[in-house]
């Protein structure tokens, strides 16, 4: 469930932002760094975009390439893959190659993000959408705290460090950290939404609601994310900057 809420609001998020900063039918070049299963990589290009993924783990390269399998000719042609890491752009795109630029669920694992979103911003075009999926360290005391781990929660207080699910030892970010590092590589931030307010605490395999149970539960969060207090204590932060202001 946690993460159906997931793509489906940072796909509507880009849509949203897409459509308030390209001409309708414009085909965009969109890079996915880290691009994992490919959800946002391969709807976009259903959308009619060329998309790049770059991606480290060879597994995940042959599970998208496996679902690209499935797709028609025209959408297959729209979708490269390179197997590689995100710090590493300016070694495979020159500058201004791309008209969007993807970053979902990578930052939490670099210790030093600030070379790697320089070099996404290099690689965008002039007036080029940034698009950041992050762990929000500003809730990081949420989710222990609600379910009674509170020595896990006072914790969170103090360190942007946390272990997530997977068991891995990883970092969260804070909305005006990126706002001034983003505003440094000349990306500022323009819009920002919150990512699972409410269901953050589903259980692992999780089934999502079915029919209008799924709707009211999207509709719940996709109101929450854009809407304060409550986008600033949602688990996850969708950050977009735009290159040039």
């Amino acid at each position: 469930m946690r993460n159906t809420v997931r793509q489906e609001l940072v796909a509507r998020q880009i849509d949203e932002q897409i459509a308030g900063r390209f001409p309708v039918g414009r085909r965009l070049r969109v890079l996915d760094v880290g691009l994992g299963q490919g959800t946002q990589a391969l709807r976009l290009a259903r959308a009619g975009h060329e998309v790049t993924g770059l991606e480290p783990d060879p597994e995940m390269i042959a599970a998208v390439r496996a679902a690209l399998a499935d797709e028609p000719q025209g959408i297959r042609e729209r979708v490269r893959l390179i197997e590689g890491d995100g710090r590493d752009t300016g070694a495979h795109f020159l500058p201004g190659a791309f008209d969007v630029v993807l970053c979902h669920g990578v930052l939490m694992y670099v210790p030093e993000p600030d070379p790697l979103l320089a070099g996404l911003a290099r690689v965008l075009a002039p007036g080029g959408l940034l698009s950041l999926l992050v762990r929000n360290a500003d809730a990081l005391a949420m989710r222990p705290g609600l379910s009674g781990d509170f020595a896990t929660a006072l914790a969170a207080f103090d360190s942007p460090a946390y272990t997530n699910r997977l068991g891995l030892e990883v970092r969260a970010d804070r909305r005006e950290t990126l706002a001034a590092t983003l505003a440094g590589i000349g990306t500022p931030l323009r819009a920002w939404y919150g990512v699972r307010v409410f269901s953050d605490l589903a259980e692992d395999g999780a089934t999502p609601p079915a029919g209008e149970g799924l709707e009211r539960l999207l509709a719940a969060e996709e109101r929450a994310g854009r809407t304060d207090p409550y986008r600033a204590v949602a688990a996850l932060l969708h950050v977009c900057g735009v290159r040039g202001g």
